[in-house]
């Protein structure tokens, strides 16, 4: 709800979130939005969830979560839908095998959808920087 209150403040009509800690699948309501989550893992971690504004709750075709890391909304728009994928990259800490799976299944994800859909990605993309020594002059340490 405290999360909901704050994004009435700001006006949003849909939010991606990525890492919620939520033990339930499925739709809840919270105030003037709809939450839509998954179910989380057994390490309850990862999961893309959307807050969705009750006002355009009708415009939302389907939702659906392709894995831990990543999910889509299909809304109704006026001339195309609109589908946005909502990921949570795996950080540069893991094996590169999980990182090169990840964008992988990104890429088979994203061109499954339809070509004349209106797409928009958004996430969290875990990105460090100033580690090499070329960027520290610029970054710094």
């Amino acid at each position: 709800m405290a999360v909901a209150r704050e994004l009435v403040r700001c006006k949003f009509d849909l939010v991606g979130v990525q890492e919620v800690r939520w033990d339930k699948g499925g739709t809840v309501r919270a105030g003037d939005y709809s939450f839509f989550c998954a179910k989380v893992n057994e390490n309850h971690q990862l999961g893309t969830e959307y807050f969705v504004q009750h006002r355009i709750i009708s415009a939302v075709k389907g939702v659906k979560f392709v894995s831990d890391r990543m999910s889509c909304i299909v809304l109704r728009g006026h001339w195309c839908n609109i589908i946005v994928l909502n990921v949570c990259a795996p950080s540069e800490e893991k094996c590169d095998d999980s990182e090169d799976s990840f964008y992988e299944e990104l890429e088979q994800v994203f061109y499954l959808f339809p070509q004349y859909h209106m797409k928009i990605l958004l996430g969290e993309f875990i990105a460090k920087l100033g580690r090499e020594n070329i960027f520290k002059l610029t970054f710094g340490n």
